[in-house]
């Protein structure tokens, strides 16, 4: 029996990037003692209030089928944050709940783009971006950043390769590089965006890991709320990853899309986790910073060990969990590099070649483990890197 090319095509050919991963995790299936700098995965778990009010919610009954966009009550919370958080008015009618930031993001592709279209996105990125563009029949099409100018994106770039595409994916603060986007990078990326009459899909999971200024949302800039879809989580803010609660904000019509998807796909959330994504909610905005600030105190720790490395050089990092190293100066690319690392040091990070062509000749550190030994693990990395350069 033949199966469906479908999957084949989402999920491309070659490596899936996660090899170091694997390899990691094996290794500590093994006894293997390994730090492992590699995922975005929080070194703390949901807060006991949260978990007590899913298990209140589960054992009072809201164990059903739920349907729709989600219960009113969430809506209504997220819309406020949301409008708090951006300046830009939001009601419970702009918003649909997901299993998690990934359901949003592949529905919004879905709802955007149709076979034949192209889907714009920028390198780096997240590893999962083009098989959410291809799972649609869409072409997926990146558009690179560039170290030397902090990964941000070009105006220039994206319109190089506006022709014919539907939709552009963004995502500030930025997964892998640590990137936050400027303001008048925004701005030149909305008037490409308008003037090719372009969907704009801005991932802002990140928004509450900002190490520097404020979280802006491009739905903000004059001419974008109408093409503007926004999707967000729990995962990151309230350490929620596990719970898979996310959401989409958008234009009324696009909504009504994605619930007629959601109908035929995921059919709700189950009740009890949104009511706990409720009770997250209201914890309030002192208790998404109490959830932050390690990655941004593991972020100072980390530009005072690399930033005055002889072979390394720490790419600038405003915001997200992550820090992004440029290793070319040891000769090695970002894979050979992380494969090194690991077998001699057992220190697991991210190759910049698992997220695009961009990050070649970078590695990515996850800022995922406790202080005392993430400074330990920085020390050894630097160790290791002069070794390179001795030992040739």
């Amino acid at each position: 029996m033949r199966l469906a090319e479908r999957v084949a095509h989402m999920t491309g050919e070659g490596s899936d990037g996660w090899e170091i991963y694997y390899r990691a995790r094996d290794l500590a299936a093994g006894g293997v003692a390994v730090v492992n700098l590699t995922i975005g995965e929080h070194d703390i778990r949901t807060d006991p209030r949260i978990l007590a009010a899913m298990a209140e919610s589960a054992r009072a009954g809201n164990t059903g089928y739920t349907v729709g966009a989600g219960k009113p009550e969430l809506r209504r919370a997220i819309a406020e944050r949301v409008s708090a958080r951006t300046g830009v008015p939001t009601g419970p009618e702009n918003v649909i709940v997901t299993p998690g930031g990934q359901a949003a993001l592949f529905a919004a592709h879905m709802v955007t783009l149709d076979p034949g279209d192209t889907g714009l996105y920028c390198d780096p990125y997240y590893a999962t971006y083009p098989g959410t563009i291809r799972a649609t029949g869409a072409r997926d099409v990146a558009v690179p950043t560039r170290p030397e100018n902090g990964f941000q994106p070009e105006a220039r770039a994206i319109a190089a390769r506006a022709k014919g595409a539907r939709s552009l994916l963004i995502n500030t603060p930025n997964n892998p590089t640590g990137a936050v986007y400027t303001r008048p990078t925004l701005e030149a990326v909305a008037e490409v965006v308008r003037d090719h009459d372009l969907w704009l899909i801005s991932d802002e999971v990140y928004d509450t890991q900002l190490w520097s200024g404020d979280h802006q949302s491009p739905r903000a800039l004059p001419g974008m709320a109408e093409r503007t879809l926004v999707v967000g989580s729990l995962s990151k803010s309230h350490a929620m990853t596990g719970s898979r609660i996310g959401w989409l904000i958008a234009p009324e019509p696009v909504v009504a899309a994605v619930t007629a998807l959601a109908t035929n796909t995921t059919y709700g959330l189950p009740g009890y986790i949104m009511d706990a994504g409720l009770a997250a909610l209201s914890l309030g905005p002192d208790f998404e910073a109490g959830v932050s600030g390690p990655f941004r105190r593991r972020r100072d720790l980390a530009l005072a060990r690399l930033g005055q490395a002889n072979l390394l050089r720490l790419v600038p990092s405003g915001g997200a969990m992550y820090v992004m190293v440029d290793v070319r100066a040891t000769g090695l690319s970002g894979e050979a590099f992380a494969l090194r690392l690991l077998e001699h040091e057992r220190i697991a990070v991210m190759p910049g070649e698992s997220f695009g062509q961009a990050a070649s000749g970078h590695i990515r550190i996850a800022l995922t483990v406790a202080d005392d030994l993430l400074d330990d693990a920085l020390g050894r990395l630097l160790a290791f890197a002069e070794s390179l350069a001795t030992s040739d």
